[in-house]
């Protein structure tokens, strides 16, 4: 009767991210519902306690690629498991958004017909952990996770409509917190000439950007049009509103709670 969440990122920093929040908050939505309790376990942890945790549920819904040998440890007891935002090697099934799509739609959305300087923040796109712009050999990554996915539609939608979009005007984002968005967002809107558009992949990002450019005078949308991605409730609330992609992490969380509960039988006879 008890489900554990496995979280790619520590415990402390998924409770302060919004989308993870929503996540959690549909989980926990449908175990409530089921009479089964929630254990929430990072993959950054390891020992001989993380092991005795571990054993402890009866399934798993692995939220994020986990880090090291986590999941590798977790499939070997054989227990139902529901992979969540990332694809995974092991036989288990798995919910995620088409985030190349999404994050072409939303660039074609952005873009006006004599758009020609576009920036984007991202984040993890590198293993690096401070603030920077991409190199050419970044850009060729051939990685499948959420940050690339929407990199990727990016770079699809500026060539589809002719924009250029250089490594240099791409950046990095080891965090996707607001202190460290700030940081890019400066650099961004201190760029000459001013990007017309800024592709962010979280809200967190964007709200960051539009902060910055609100202190700076900088008028949204009229000189920088700014997105983000997630669709978090502050989205809604800042002004002017932002325009991003709602991917539904609440009802993500319960789709991802049903599935695994459908895959044991003593629930569903």
């Amino acid at each position: 009767d008890v489900v554990a969440v496995v979280l790619a990122d520590s415990l402390g920093y998924s409770f302060s991210d919004p989308v993870a929040s929503q996540f959690m908050q549909g989980v926990s939505e449908v175990l409530a519902q089921h009479n089964k309790q929630l254990l929430l376990l990072s993959s950054q942890v390891g020992g001989k306690e993380q092991n005795s945790a571990e054993s402890l549920p009866d399934g798993f819904i692995f939220y994020g690629a986990p880090a090291g040998d986590c999941e590798k440890r977790i499939m070997r007891m054989g227990k139902p498991a529901v992979a969540v935002d990332f694809n995974s090697e092991a036989a288990m099934k798995h919910v995620q958004i088409e985030d190349q799509t999404a994050a072409r739609d939303i660039a074609l959305h952005a873009f006006k017909a004599d758009t020609d300087n576009v920036a984007v923040l991202g984040m993890r796109l590198i293993d690096s952990d401070r603030v920077c712009r991409l190199t050419a050999a970044d850009l060729e990554t051939q990685l499948n996770d959420v940050a690339h996915r929407r990199l990727r539609g990016y770079i699809d939608a500026a060539q589809s409509v002719n924009v250029e979009l250089p490594p240099h005007m791409v950046w990095h984002v080891p965090v996707n917190s607001a202190e460290n968005a700030e940081i890019a967002a400066r650099e961004i809107l201190t760029t000459r000439p001013l990007p017309q558009t800024v592709l962010c992949m979280s809200d967190v990002l964007a709200l960051s950007v539009l902060r910055i450019a609100k202190s700076m005078d900088i008028r949204v949308p009229e000189d920088i049009q700014i997105v983000g991605f997630d669709g978090i409730s502050e989205s809604g609330r800042c002004d002017p509103p932002l325009t991003t992609v709602c991917q539904q992490s609440i009802e993500k969380g319960r789709i991802a709670a049903s599935i695994l509960l459908s895959d044991d039988a003593t629930e569903f006879t």
